[in-house]
């Protein structure tokens, strides 16, 4: 979905006092009923990132981290049937999964005596019932499963959407009978850092020459996109030529703004694509 600056602007405004669990979502679709749900949780998950990073530091300040366990302590002991640190953590505006990861590290303290193991941290973060205290573990799976932007269950979710993502790509190429090579294949081959698709035989899509196709399962926002320009795409162009850039969760349109340069921008694959036949005869691939 291609989106007006405008549109990308009232959307993000809408998100600044939403919390990340599973709630904001039906409040961002009724909001804006005309745009996918793909597109509303990429584009707030992003601009929550961003939140947390400005505010990640506060809550990891020790004296911060003792308020929260203790609050969990004894909310826990007095509300057994609530779920207390699922409350806590959109009080203090901290993603659930966060503030799961802090409560439990704080508590592996006490238990072990010093500082945890990060390995320890994370297995138990990844599966809760290996938290020794029963209440601790149900909290943080109630955590987990609500928080839309950060923890292990989101992680796996989009990695599985990334995957898709690319096998998506590599089957419509495989329909129009284009040949190229996929980013393991050319790893193989010695090649560092590479785009998700090297097209063997260049092609043509709105009149723009594409000699690679790379794969982005998320949003295209102005901070995103310049941050792939300057850590990927422009590598890319300098060493394989002009590319395509699939945000098959869409994008600010008016990023779209390098085509004569070498990179061209869509949110879903081509359907008007021309082969190079031998770098300069064009032969559409119906």
């Amino acid at each position: 979905m291609r989106l007006s600056r405008a549109e990308y602007k009232e959307i993000v405004k809408c998100t600044e006092h939403l919390r990340p669990t599973r709630q904001c979502m039906k409040i961002l679709r009724e909001r804006f009923p005309n745009h996918s749900q793909s597109t509303l949780l990429s584009i707030f998950s992003l601009e929550y990132q961003k939140r947390t990073k400005r505010t990640i530091s506060r809550h990891h300040a020790p004296d911060s981290i003792e308020s929260y366990y203790q609050r969990y302590l004894s909310e826990a002991k007095a509300r057994p049937s609530v779920p207390v640190l699922l409350e806590l953590a959109n009080e203090v505006d901290l993603s659930p999964a966060l503030m799961a990861r802090v409560i439990v590290d704080r508590f592996l303290q006490d238990q072990e005596g010093g500082v945890s193991s990060k390995q320890v941290l994370n297995s138990m973060l990844r599966e809760p019932s290996l938290i020794p205290d029963q209440a601790l573990a149900n909290h943080v799976y109630q955590c987990t499963i609500n928080d839309c932007c950060y923890g292990p269950l989101v992680d796996c979710i989009k990695h599985s959407i990334g995957q898709e993502a690319e096998v998506l790509l590599r089957d419509k190429l495989k329909e129009r009978n284009l040949s190229f090579l996929d980013e393991n294949q050319l790893r193989s081959k010695g090649y560092d850092k590479t785009p998700d698709i090297i097209l063997e035989v260049p092609i043509a899509v709105e009149g723009h020459i594409v000699h690679w196709i790379e794969s982005k399962a998320s949003f295209g926002d102005d901070h995103s996109h310049r941050t792939y320009l300057n850590e990927q795409f422009w590598s890319y162009w300098n060493r394989f030529g002009p590319g395509l850039v699939i945000y098959w969760h869409g994008f600010i349109g008016e990023l779209d703004s390098q085509r004569d340069r070498g990179i061209l921008l869509k949110d879903c694959f081509p359907s008007d694509i021309v082969t190079l036949c031998h770098g300069t005869s064009p032969a559409t691939t119906d």
